[in-house]
């Protein structure tokens, strides 16, 4: 059976192999993961579309194109071990058995997978304690603190004393020639480490390039009073969680404030295609999510019509498939406008960059308490900066801080846009 590279999407014409996860002559299970394939777009895995033998054809760091066959499974391979243990004994006959046992691989990620390798810790023999048993970085660190040190080894037997040896005259050594001091603490040897850029880091300075290029893109911040928002998740989000399985989150809430004005100043939900300018009348919003790999903006289709708990969902559902190199082309394809949040990191303020061919994206930042002038006294509340960067050959000054006050509005006040919504 042929391993191939999978299609991805209608762009996507070829990918590199990042690495792989296992090797020639290896016994593998069907949907094992076998190897980690980068395109420009998404990192994902190849797993095994039936049990066998593992023979490579294409190595690390290889470029390779969609449909090509880099590697094969013989099932037969497989099976052969299977058929000869009856002829052999008792305890050979179990071989079979506990290699098969053992190819069996709990869930696990990738990043998991080589945290393992760090570590010295088999997969196989650690215990699960994620969803649907999967392996978490937690498990790995207490299954490597579990292992016993190993044994000092003991000393060699020393041979019988020899008769003693008259000495030799030997002539004297020539000088030496000078070593070089080893490097100084905390120096590196190399000081300098060159790593190819993968595909999807090449795609993502590419685009970021050629928005600087070809956009006028300004910015422009305000700030928002965050304490109903804390009150409203404070006192329901215990509720909303039981009955969705989904933690109630701030970005929902943005998402929605964000389709209630986009409906009040289309142009911020506008593209340009040549000499015209395309409204939406639709507010697929774009997740900024980020990963090892670099940054990926999964799409929440039709935003303006689901609900808070589907798009915590949604939500969730692509934060787990980017940390597994489950994310698929279409969850990326399309998106009208796009939310940042950098707040997640510690971000206090920032300027983010447009995700062509958008006109408009808004940062999130991180909520802190400070001072601030309510009805000419000094109280403190939570606050948060918001930041709104457009391409001004379509959007307006008037119309981006307009946008952006009235996201502020929804959010110091969220009871008038869920009653809206």
């Amino acid at each position: 059976m042929d391993i191939k590279v999978p299609a991805v999407g209608e762009s996507v014409y070829e990918a590199v192999i990042a690495r792989w996860l296992k090797k020639s002559g290896d016994v593998v299970a069907k949907d094992e993961p076998l190897c980690e394939i980068e395109t420009d777009k998404v990192t994902l895995e190849v797993a095994a579309e039936a049990d066998g033998v593992l023979t490579l054809l294409a190595g690390e760091g290889e470029t390779v194109k969609i449909g090509a066959v880099i590697a094969t499974l013989d099932a037969r391979g497989a099976e052969a071990p299977v058929a000869e243990a009856p002829a052999a004994e008792a305890p050979a006959a179990e071989a079979p058995k506990v290699a098969a046992k053992k190819a069996e691989t709990p869930p696990i990620s990738p990043s998991g997978r080589k945290l393992a390798r760090e570590l010295g810790v088999e997969p196989q023999e650690v215990k699960g304690s994620g969803r649907n048993g999967r392996v978490t970085r937690e498990d790995l660190l207490k299954a490597e603190a579990a292992r016993p040190a190993p044994a000092k080894a003991e000393p060699p037997p020393q041979p019988p004393a020899a008769a003693p040896v008259p000495p030799v005259q030997e002539p004297p050594p020539a000088a030496a020639p000078p070593v070089a001091p080893p490097p100084a603490a905390g120096e590196s040897a190399e000081r300098i480490v060159r790593k190819p850029m993968s595909q999807l880091r090449k795609r993502i300075a590419q685009r970021l390039g050629s928005v600087r290029q070809q956009t006028a893109m300004l910015t422009t911040f305000n700030e928002a009073d965050m304490s109903q928002v804390l009150l409203l998740r404070k006192k329901h989000g215990e509720y909303f969680q039981k009955r969705h399985n989904v933690k109630l989150g701030f970005m929902s809430l943005f998402v929605r404030a964000c389709c209630q004005a986009l409906s009040d100043y289309p142009e911020v939900n506008a593209s340009i295609e040549g000499d015209d300018i395309v409204y939406h009348n639709f507010c697929d919003i774009g997740i900024a999510v980020g990963s090892d790999k670099g940054l990926v903006v999964p799409v929440l289709k039709g935003a303006e019509s689901l609900t808070l708990a589907q798009m915590e969902q949604q939500i969730a559902g692509f934060a787990e498939k980017v940390r597994t190199n489950k994310i698929a082309i279409a969850d990326l394809e399309g998106g009208t406008f796009t939310i940042s949040n950098g707040g997640v990191y510690g971000s206090m303020l920032s300027t983010p960059i447009i995700n062509p061919p958008q006109s408009a994206v808004l940062g999130m930042h991180a909520i802190q308490e400070r001072a601030v002038v309510i009805d000419s006294e000094i109280v403190i509340r939570p606050m948060m900066y918001l930041a709104l960067s457009y391409d001004h050959r379509i959007v307006d000054g008037k119309g981006a801080v307009g946008f952006l006050k009235r996201v502020k509005e929804y959010i110091e006040e969220p009871e008038e846009m869920l009653l809206e919504g």
